[in-house]
């Protein structure tokens, strides 16, 4: 029989961002069992600043999908552009002017409001205040808030996962219409979206760095200290690695 240790470090393992999904509906109570999972997490004095919209209209999961287009890829593309080509994101490494990429991009059918549930996570940097004034930074965007809303998403990408289903990470840069789409008040923070749903692409291994290159011992060892020509040389190498993810979309 397995060990607990056995079985988490399976999991990581086998967890993956899927990209292209299934329409088909999640198994009754699984969207409770991840939520459960996320309520869980770690955060600074137990504050639990997180909250969760989850979306199942496919309208309005589509107005999501076409808003993050319009917005945000729109917004990530052109920033993208200041970059040497084969340094971009693989999601925006395409052929042609850049008005020829855009609309290659724009022509992508399938997105992840395919996915039959959507989980909107927002924080309430409010609930910051249990925690010690040092945490905080000035505003509302501290960092134990982002601290705390990342890791309630990662146990509920470890719960997709455990359950059978995928889930893509969706990062949420300008918040502004999302959250009049969603009715969330100003004072709070629209973080990102988590897109759950059976996977549509076949399992892959995941990409990640040998574990002697990151843990030091006793102190920082300067062997390991990449300049910045090497940290962009790790970078190219690492795009040609996970090119092959965002081809299977």
């Amino acid at each position: 029989m397995a060990t607990e240790y056995e079985m988490l470090i399976g999991l990581l393992h086998r967890r993956m961002s899927v990209r292209k999904f299934k329409t088909d509906p999640l198994p009754e109570g699984a969207v409770e069992k991840i939520l459960e999972a996320g309520r869980w997490a770690m955060s600074g004095a137990n504050g639990q600043p997180w909250e969760f919209i989850v979306v199942t209209d496919p309208a309005l999961r589509g107005a999501l999908f076409k808003l993050y287009g319009e917005e945000i890829s729109n917004y990530n593309f052109w920033m993208e552009q200041i970059r040497m080509p084969d340094l971009r994101h693989p999601a925006f490494q395409v052929e042609g002017t850049p008005e020829e990429q855009w609309k290659k991009i724009q022509s992508r059918q399938q997105g992840w409001d395919r996915a039959p549930v959507l989980i909107v996570v927002i924080g309430d940097g409010r609930r910051q205040w249990s925690t010690v004034m040092g945490g905080h930074t000035f505003g509302r965007h501290q960092s134990h808030l982002t601290d705390g809303l990342a890791n309630t998403c990662t146990l509920m990408h470890l719960a997709a996962a455990s359950l059978g289903l995928g889930s893509q990470w969706i990062t949420i840069h300008i918040e502004e219409g999302f959250k009049r789409l969603l009715d969330v008040p100003d004072v709070m923070t629209l973080h990102s979206i988590i897109a759950v749903g059976y996977p549509d692409v076949p399992p892959r291994e995941g990409v990640r760095r040998p574990l002697d290159e990151m843990v030091h011992h006793d102190r920082y060892e300067p062997a390991k200290y990449m300049s910045n020509e090497q940290i962009v040389e790790n970078l190219r190498s690492l795009r040609g690695k996970t090119m092959r993810t965002y081809r299977t979309r």
